[in-house]
């Protein structure tokens, strides 16, 4: 079974028409096989994160189908949920919290969450577990969004620039904790990214958005 299947997906977002500053994400077809890592590329305002929000029904479609494992999350979304890890461009964290708090948070609303494997996460990012979300760096926020997203065991990890204010060091490190995630075949990730030389490392499958178009999207 797929990952994820998306077919004729479309969204107008802002002004009237295109002159009046409207953005037009138009008949997207994408197809992400279990087990396989697709790369979203494009430049800013190309529509990858709109695209996500759209797989994650954040966004309400205007026309077209996203089908997660061969369901409609739009009538699925609670079940679905334990079966995706998500890191958006901004980790909607409060302020106030730790991670060793936050950790508390997720074992209560996920239940395949982990506190070993998050745990485990932590240390590997080298994320304080006491210092407070409003303390952190972007790249650190960028880490802990990604330790939460991997340990509730998810089976499509769906991420938006995460290595986005990561040195390179740490980046090479998320690249290697994605292809680990994917040596089991019911694994799949969907990674937006500007940082083209990440993905060429890991990446099966290519999508190439641009003005709201796909122009490619080949392995």
């Amino acid at each position: 079974m797929n990952a994820l299947e998306i077919r004729g997906l479309s969204k107008k977002l802002g002004g009237k028409s295109k002159t009046a500053g409207a953005f037009y994400l138009e008949n997207i077809d994408l197809t992400l096989p279990s087990g396989c890592i697709m790369g979203l590329v494009g430049e800013n305002g190309a529509g990858k994160s709109t695209t996500i929000k759209l797989i994650l029904d954040m966004l309400r479609r205007d026309s077209g189908s996203v089908l997660i494992f061969g369901r409609d999350i739009t009538n699925n979304g609670s079940e679905l949920k334990e079966d995706i890890g998500v890191v958006l461009d901004e980790v909607g964290i409060p302020d106030c919290l730790t991670s060793g708090q936050v950790g508390k948070i997720m074992r209560n609303t996920y239940k395949n969450w982990s506190d070993e494997a998050y745990a485990g996460y932590l240390k590997k990012l080298s994320i304080p577990p006491d210092k407070q979300f409003r303390e952190y760096s972007r790249g650190m926020k960028m880490k802990l969004g990604i330790a939460i997203a991997m340990s509730h065991d998810p089976k499509l990890l769906i991420l938006d620039e995460a290595t986005s204010g990561l040195d390179p060091v740490v980046r090479d490190e998320v690249v290697q904790m994605l292809a680990d995630f994917t040596r089991d075949e019911n694994h799949s990730v969907l990674v937006s990214s500007h940082i083209v030389s990440d993905l060429e490392k890991v990446c099966d499958y290519i999508a190439f958005l641009h003005n709201g178009k796909l122009l490619l999207c080949e392995e």
